[in-house]
Formats: C-alpha cells, structure tokens, sequence
C-alpha cells in the first residue's frame, strides 16, 4: 500500500497558518503592551513612556500582512528582544506586572516559533517547485515525458 501523499494545497495551508498565528501574536503583543504600560501595571501611576516600547513591533506588520519572507526573518530575530525584556522583568517585578511580562515571553516564543514554522514551510515549498522545474526542464532537453522514473535505455 502506498502512503498517502499530502495534497498540493496541504504546504500552502501551513504557510497560511502560520501567518495567522504570526499575525495574531503579533498583534497580541503591541496590545500587550499598551495595555500594560498605560493601564494595567505601569511603572508610574497614570502611564509611563515605556508604552513606546511597542512602536517598532508595529514596522514588521505590513510586512507579514503582505506575506514578505524577509519580514519573517528579521522579525524572528527582533522579538528576542522583547522575550529579554519578558524574562527579565518576570524574574523581578512583582505581582500584576510579573504575571504580564511571562504573557509578554509567551507570546514571543508563539511568534518566533510561527514564523520560523512560515520560512521553514516556504522554503520547503519553493524547494519541491524547483525540483520539479528542473526535472521538467531535463525531460524537455532529453526529449522524454517529464517522469520521475528515467526511460530504459533498452
């Protein structure tokens, strides 16, 4: 018995959701944040500029919203930025705020491992393309149907 082979929409349905989920974390983390800095637990009573620590997760977001690899790449490597700051301040404020810090490395783990799961899928797809490509271009070459088992040469 043959093993089922996954359907070709099987690589772009991981591709797409781990894009949700990157945008969800996403999205989840800038509010995190503000709600976090201005009203939850602020480091001054009334709010705190540490609200503004949220500007530059908003940059990548039109990149994952128009689905740009490079944008999944650098963002993996930022959001360990956050995931410090998560750790650190869960190991030393007390409290609400050491509750929303480990929410804040939660969700960084969730993001970093959605879109290391988008590139690794991507790339996976794009690599089976180009097999298939080339296998299609050396058919042509050699004048054979494009088949993965080679004529006989008898």
């Amino acid at each position: 018995m043959h093993a089922p082979t996954p359907s070709p929409s099987a690589p772009a349905a991981a591709v797409a959701r781990s894009r949700q989920i990157a945008v969800a974390s996403l999205l989840a983390l800038i509010a995190l944040g503000l709600v976090w800095e201005l009203w939850l637990a602020p480091v001054r009573p009334g709010g705190s500029w540490l609200a503004l620590k949220v500007l530059p997760l908003t940059l990548p977001l039109a990149g994952l919203l128009k689905n740009r690899m490079y944008t999944y790449r650098w963002l993996s490597l930022m959001v360990w930025l956050y995931a410090a700051e998560g750790a650190v301040r869960a190991s030393s404020d007390r409290g609400l705020s050491a509750w929303l810090a480990g929410l804040e490395l939660l969700l960084c783990i969730v993001l970093f491992a959605a879109c290391t799961h988008h590139i690794r899928s991507r790339l996976k797809a794009a690599g089976k393309e180009a097999i298939a490509a080339d296998a299609a271009r050396r058919a042509a070459e050699g004048g054979f149907p494009a088949d993965p088992v080679p004529p006989s040469s008898s």
